[in-house]
């Protein structure tokens, strides 16, 4: 018994040291996409952030433009009847000697 537990070790061993002696290949390397770890990432080109403005310009101007044309959107199309017009009769309220 205690030769089959020698020669584990000694395999063991001879495993441990091979492996410090050769570099790791089994690292997994993903080349799908940049990484940027604790970095900044790549700087897009001019024509890349030259379409993001226009677009987002564009954006911009068609908010404000149908804000300041449409406004009703927010503010509504009709006409808000002013609270102290109303009767007890329009707000279901019953008359004081019921």
């Amino acid at each position: 018994m205690l030769t089959s537990r020698a020669i584990l070790l000694g395999r063991l061993l001879q495993r441990s040291v091979a492996s410090r002696s050769r570099p790791v290949t089994n690292q997994i390397v993903r080349q799908s996409h940049y990484v940027s770890y604790r970095v900044n990432g790549p700087k897009p080109n001019f024509a890349v952030n030259a379409l993001a403005q226009l677009a987002g310009g564009l954006m911009w101007w068609w908010v404000l433009w149908h804000l300041f044309h449409e406004y009703e959107h927010i503010t509504g199309e009709f006409y808000y009847p002013d609270p102290s017009e109303w009767t007890n009769a329009e707000l279901g309220i019953p008359p004081d000697d019921e």
